[in-house]
């Protein structure tokens, strides 16, 4: 039976989505309007639209009366928060959380592998292109086994970590909100990936026990979102629990360490070394002097890209389309009062 307009659901992608995506997002069901603007979005564009898929572009209320529900683009969504269209809590917010969550596990692990076994120091030898005397002495790795990880934040990409993690033979310790209710209801997660009984760890810890678990840590990787309670939660009081042998990861928000007192710890070896994607200012400035740092390595916030981004994005996004057409609970739906 042909659909009315009154059934139909408008649906605006603000994002470069292939026709092949788009044709993808159709098919989910005969209700959708699918229309498709990049780089730029008409005020004309809005002005139907029910459902919303975008990366930067967000309307006021005025240009959108119909808007119901936005899906980004990114698993963050502090920015998108900012915006006055979700003020009054009455458009759903959802976030991309999940879909990153091998890339930016393996990005871990490499990080961890780098520190591990001084692949600096290989990178070095190589330019000097000179043979070690004390070959032996220098690079003599424990191995991953038996060491133990802490991971700051168990959501999807702790959860992925943890699972990684644990099958190379480390222990798992994790923090966690609400660490009574362990598994991750409503949220995205690939098939075959995650933790979903949150049964790897160990140990749970509440975040105001954060600097305990830090102490029993070989490597913190740092995976929670930014928000009021989360800034700066890696500060000196973490890190200077920390065993000097450690390396801290942060992968989630630059604001969640307190950028000045890493340094300081950092400069005084208080700490073996840190893995950075993500910076309290991006681009990271050419005066910080991380970059100087022998035991820093930065990349520049690439952990969670991947070839297939777009790909995994608009899975996420249909199976949310679905949701949505069937009145059920849309994944990654973002508690407006906890940021995420």
């Amino acid at each position: 039976m042909a659909e009315t307009e009154k059934d139909m659901i408008h649906v605006l992608v603000a994002m470069d989505f292939s026709d092949g995506l788009i044709d993808q997002l159709r098919t989910v069901s005969e209700r959708l309007v699918i229309e498709r603007h990049h780089p730029s979005v008409p005020d004309s564009a809005y002005e139907d639209v029910e459902v919303l898929y975008t990366g930067r572009h967000f309307p006021t209320r005025s240009q959108a009366p119909n808007l119901k529900w936005v899906q980004t683009h990114s698993a963050g969504v502090e920015r998108a928060l900012s915006r006055p269209i979700f003020q009054n809590g009455d458009v759903k917010l959802t976030s991309a959380s999940g879909i990153h969550a091998v890339q930016m596990s393996e990005y871990c692990l490499a990080v961890m592998l780098h520190f591990h076994y001084k692949v600096s120091q290989m990178m070095a030898i190589k330019t000097q292109a000179k043979w070690p005397q004390n070959q032996y002495e220098v690079f003599t790795p424990h191995g991953l086994r038996d060491l133990t990880l802490g991971i700051v934040g168990y959501g999807s990409i702790g959860r992925e970590l943890g699972r990684m993690a644990y099958a190379l033979g480390m222990t798992v310790l994790a923090t966690k909100r609400d660490i009574m209710h362990q598994a991750e209801d409503g949220a995205y997660i690939e098939e075959d990936t995650g933790d979903a009984t949150g049964d790897i760890p160990e140990r749970l810890y509440p975040p105001e026990a954060l600097a305990s678990m830090a102490a029993e840590c070989d490597f913190l990787v740092v995976t929670v979102p930014l928000t009021d309670a989360t800034r700066h939660m890696i500060d000196k009081n973490v890190l200077n629990r920390m065993k000097k042998s450690a390396v801290l990861i942060n992968i989630a928000r630059g604001g969640v360490v307190n950028e000045a007192e890493l340094i300081d710890a950092l400069k005084a070896k208080k700490i073996a070394g840190a893995g950075l994607d993500v910076f309290e200012e991006e681009p990271l400035p050419g005066s910080s002097p991380l970059w100087k740092l022998d035991n820093v390595l930065i990349s520049p916030h690439v952990s969670g890209n991947i070839s297939r981004y777009h790909e995994k994005a608009a899975a996420l996004f249909a199976e949310n389309l679905e949701r949505y057409i069937e009145g059920q609970r849309l994944l990654n739906l973002v508690d407006h009062e906890q940021g995420y």
